[in-house]
């Protein structure tokens, strides 16, 4: 059976997962800020052994491809693709708002459209809408947040927002088909199930020129202090 090792460190949490044969094996996640580079590693070390497995078994090296942090995505990325270079394995990307979506949607009615949402600084987010069976509805877009937002697919029924971005968004959003939920954070676990299905068709990326969804350019700021 196929053993997928998934990463995921496109926020502050950092988490890493074992699945074999699209069945979680084991996990293990920190809700550390700025703790990837140097826990991600070690963590994966641990979990593979304490797994009975070693790193040769491994089939696939998943990771939660963006949007999200720059740096998360960097250190996950890298560490992925040391892994499958090492190993001459393959590597699958699976989006971190999709994997937010499969977390949720066990949880709401199959009528109700999922809008998972990433922090992007001030009222912006990173956000898309599916479907409950996971169908893309709207494609992963960065969006101010106002009191006109999401007004079309709030008219046509019940809508749930989640994720790190979403909290900020409750004070604007107040149409009364939307529905926050709490507490859901990017998984490895998530990743883990999402991959599986790509491993089963193939869907590799190439791992020399893979790049991170960062959705926008990076930018580098001054800090204050030098200003």
């Amino acid at each position: 059976m196929a053993l997928i090792l998934s990463i995921e460190t496109s926020t502050t949490v950092c988490s890493v997962a074992i699945h074999e044969g699209g069945k979680i094996k084991a996990s293990s996640t920190y809700y550390i800020d700025k703790s990837h580079s140097t826990v991600l590693i070690p963590t994966i070390d641990t979990l593979i052994s304490r797994s009975g497995y070693d790193k040769t078994n491994l089939s696939a090296v998943a990771l939660s491809k963006g949007p999200g942090s720059y740096t998360g995505l960097r250190i996950g990325t890298s560490t992925a693709k040391g892994l499958c270079f090492a190993l001459d394995i393959p590597l699958i990307a699976v989006g971190t708002l999709e994997g937010l979506a499969r977390q949720a949607a066990p949880f709401l009615d199959l009528d109700v459209r999922l809008c998972p949402m990433l922090d992007a600084r001030r009222m912006e987010v990173y956000t898309c809408i599916l479907d409950n069976d996971l169908s893309v509805v709207k494609d992963v877009h960065p969006a101010i947040i106002d009191d006109t937002s999401f007004k079309k697919e709030l008219d046509g029924g019940k809508v749930a927002f989640f994720g790190n971005g979403a909290n900020k968004c409750r004070e604007a959003i107040t149409h009364r088909n939307a529905i926050f939920i709490e507490d859901v954070e990017p998984s490895a676990e998530e990743i883990g199930y999402l991959a599986y299905t790509k491993f089963q068709k193939s869907t590799f990326e190439d791992v020399a020129y893979f790049e991170p969804f960062y959705l926008k350019e990076f930018r580098a700021t001054v800090p204050k202090a030098r200003i």
